[in-house]
């Protein structure tokens, strides 16, 4: 077999690969260079390679795209849609951007400038602006005429517009296609149609999506005209992204902040929060300052003082979390909130019990003191009852207040799981001392 033949075969194999196995095909190619992977890429019919530029990681896709042959690149932004393509292209620099839109036909580089108007992470920069939206006098056989033509563009709804342009209903392709060929969509409309306008955060579309599921949501202007659509991909995108910056912003992080974001954008960002730690810490050391007499006297409440504040801490984290959890996915309202704070504290109380017999045998075993550990089980029990408390009350308190509940929620938590647990300790040590 000649050596052209081989490589023919290789090619043939390689694009064989990527078309049936893109998301395998995807891996290495993410952990390759972008010039490799380009190369690769541009070799591929445009509609394989856009399958796999999907599943890559924006950076690295935005990478590989920029080096790719102009005419391979106009190939892949065209398959790839204007929502994907927005995506990739605000990552580059505004000149490469602008050489980039240049090779696109004008309707296309127009969508995608449009787009990039919009901040990122906002529905106008998310939205997909090919939507399915008739007039409500359109007959449902020319809409569903219409619709054969997308080819294999998902169409989950049809929107209703009047006659400026507003969405006033919408109707699942399901009820499309059983309908009469010959009715009006108007007829077929549901009104609770359910929008965002384009400005939207991550935060608001996701107020949007817990009513209910739903596979897309409309995205308008500030005069009720459709713009375009969120599909469920970047409606679970959008979720996903809301969740992981709450994590962040609990331990004082920036929502802003990725993992590859410049050293001193991080700084920026995490360091006013950690100086506030710091005051909080001093605040707690002042605490165990009051008592330095009773640790001067008896020298093992020092050994044992990280233990109740260590339990404390872990039950207001758990307490934090489920409630942070409810909040998100709007299960917590006002009025429950008084529950939710009676569930935790005696789910604090019997779990400092338990937690509390378990340490004071410990205590005894080691000391061979009852009184102190009478003294740190009656501790535990109150500081994990306070922290069980503290962990419900912190967002709960700053949702009322119309603050993000996720805003450095653990730091606050920390601060009084360490005072309510160091007070209590030493404070009962030293009203017990003589039992000590």
């Amino acid at each position: 077999m000649s050596a052209g033949s081989t490589t023919i075969g290789l090619d043939a194999l390689i694009g064989g690969y990527l078309r049936l196995f893109p998301g395998e095909a995807a891996a290495p190619l993410e952990e390759s260079s972008p010039e490799e992977a380009a190369d690769l890429l541009a070799a591929q019919p445009a509609a394989h390679a856009a399958n796999v530029v999907r599943r890559l990681s924006p950076g690295q896709a935005a990478a590989v795209l920029s080096r790719l042959p102009d005419g391979a690149t106009r190939l892949l932004l065209e398959q790839l849609g204007p929502d994907r393509a927005n995506t990739l292209l605000t990552r580059l620099p505004p000149d490469e951007r602008d050489r980039l839109l240049g090779l696109l036909a004008a309707p296309l580089a127009n969508e995608l400038r449009e787009l990039a108007r919009y901040p990122a992470d906002t529905a106008g920069a998310l939205m997909d602006p090919r939507v399915a939206a008739f007039p409500g006098d359109v007959r449902v056989e020319t809409v569903l005429g219409r619709l054969r033509s997308l080819g294999q563009r998902r169409v989950y709804d049809v929107y209703v517009l009047d006659a400026e342009g507003r969405v006033t209903g919408v109707v699942p392709l399901q009820a499309l296609a059983v309908a009469p060929t010959d009715a009006l969509i108007e007829s077929l409309a549901r009104p609770d149609v359910r929008t965002v306008p384009a400005t939207a955060g991550r935060e608001e579309i996701v107020e949007a999506m817990a009513g209910g599921a739903t596979p897309s949501l409309g995205v308008v202007d500030f005069e009720g005209r459709l713009l375009g659509v969120l599909r469920y991909a970047a409606l679970m995108a959008a979720a996903e992204s809301e969740a992981s910056a709450d994590i962040q912003t609990m331990v004082g992080a920036s929502k802003e902040e990725r993992a590859l974001s410049p050293t001193l954008f991080a700084v920026r960002k995490r360091l006013p929060w950690l100086q506030i730690n710091l005051g909080t810490a001093f605040l707690a050391a002042s605490v165990v300052g009051l008592f330095e007499a009773t640790i001067e006297r008896v020298t093992a409440l020092a050994i044992l003082l990280p233990v109740v504040a260590g339990q404390s801490g872990n039950s207001g984290a758990q307490a934090l979390a489920v409630t942070m959890r409810g909040l998100f996915l709007r299960e917590i309202r006002v009025r429950s909130w008084p529950r939710v704070l009676l569930k935790e504290l005696a789910v604090g109380a019997l779990n400092g019990v338990a937690v509390a017999l378990v340490c004071a045998a410990g205590v005894y075993v080691w000391s061979r003191s009852p009184g102190l550990s009478l003294v740190i089980g009656v501790s535990m029990v109150i500081a994990m009852i306070a922290a069980g408390v503290a962990g419900a009350a912190i967002p709960t308190v700053l949702s009322a207040l119309g603050q993000d509940p996720a805003q450095s929620s653990s730091i606050i938590l920390t601060t009084v799981t360490d005072v309510a647990g160091f007070f209590t300790f030493l404070g009962l040590a030293t009203l017990f001392a003589g039992l000590l």
